[in-house]
């Protein structure tokens, strides 16, 4: 396709997705919904896709930025917009540090090890914010209610959604392509030989899981005020669903790519969007079915699995005559 045929689709692209909420307002809800899945994906793809580090913690940050919000405009006595981006802001930084203060320790463990300590961290979480009374403890917290008409507020979190998603979109996109992807991908690659050449493998995780947080913190500040309720284990640090979909939705898609979280995660909303209409009382079901079709029949994702039949469209030479040899090959019983 040349670069007008490009430019097209890509105007064409941008006018459905900002006229979405206008054109099936009915929709406006699950619209929002698909962008902070778009977010979920991205960031778990950032340690899970790009540096092999699995992490079922990262549920942990949104958690954060949820109750912090909500606190924040709940006793700053301030403008609803006003609290609300402060809130967004603090939980933002919060985010970060206990990331940075959390990954200078746990990302010196490996493998399963550091995954098995990652979902103690999403259950700890729950655990706390559960017992804690000033954040409403197990009965949750209600944020303050957004002002304005009916309709305002849907269309409200539909575009913050969905302007976090192309911030953190872009933003991947810059770090992947510079020192820093390299870097998390030698980790990925092979952690001890990258060391070896003097690379700081730590301060490389930490940073990645930092920027992880960031975003996640954000996507949890309007994530609860969308809602309107946060439970601490239905919501805030919601690991049995959030934190298994990001995982999911990354692999789905194709995991190590930067367009395969976004594809992932637009086919798992709209599917878990349809068996909730019609599968109802079956739904859990067709989703443990789906989850178990991703990892049997797509273990590297959709985009993996166009690239290794379809190489040439992604700008990767193949020989013709060991093209012809492999493919017949895969022809004999």
């Amino acid at each position: 396709m040349n670069r007008q045929g490009m430019l097209i689709l890509a105007v064409l692209g941008v006018g459905a997705v900002i006229g979405a909420p206008f054109a099936i307002p009915a929709y406006i809800t699950q619209l929002s919904f698909l962008w902070l899945m778009v977010l979920f994906a991205l960031t778990w793809d950032i340690m899970g896709g790009q540096m092999g580090y699995n992490s079922f913690g990262n549920i942990f940050f949104f958690g954060i930025g949820a109750y912090v919000c909500a606190v924040i405009q709940r006793d700053a006595g301030l403008d609803w917009h006003v609290a609300f981006f402060i809130g967004m802001a603090a939980a933002a930084a919060l985010g970060v540090i206990a990331a940075a203060i959390l990954g200078s320790g746990m990302l010196g463990l490996r493998g399963q090890y550091f995954a098995i300590a990652t979902l103690g961290l999403g259950i700890a979480g729950g655990e706390i914010a559960s017992g804690w009374d000033y954040i409403g403890a197990g009965s949750g917290l209600v944020p303050p209610l957004y002002p304005g008409v009916l309709g305002a507020r849907e269309m409200f979190f539909y575009f913050l959604f969905l302007v976090l998603a192309i911030i953190c979109f872009f933003t991947l996109r810059r770090l992947y392509s510079g020192r820093f992807g390299l870097a998390i991908n030698a980790i990925r690659d092979d952690e001890d030989k990258a060391e070896s050449m003097g690379l700081h493998t730590t301060r490389y995780k930490t940073i990645a899981w930092c920027v992880s947080a960031f975003f996640l913190a954000m996507a949890g500040a309007g994530a609860g005020n969308m809602i309107g309720f946060i439970d601490p284990r239905d919501v805030a640090f919601a690991g049995l669903t959030f934190g298994v979909w990001m995982v999911l939705m990354a692999i789905l898609g194709g995991k190590g790519t930067l367009w395969g979280p976004v594809l992932g995660a637009a086919i798992f909303h709209i599917t878990q969007e349809l068996f909730w209409t019609y599968l109802l009382g079956w739904q859990r079901v067709a989703l443990g079915l789906l989850i178990i079709v991703i990892v049997v029949f797509f273990p590297t994702g959709i985009l993996g699995w166009v690239r290794e039949r379809y190489p040439e469209k992604f700008g990767q030479a193949v020989d013709a005559e060991a093209q012809g040899a492999a493919m017949g090959e895969k022809a004999e019983p």
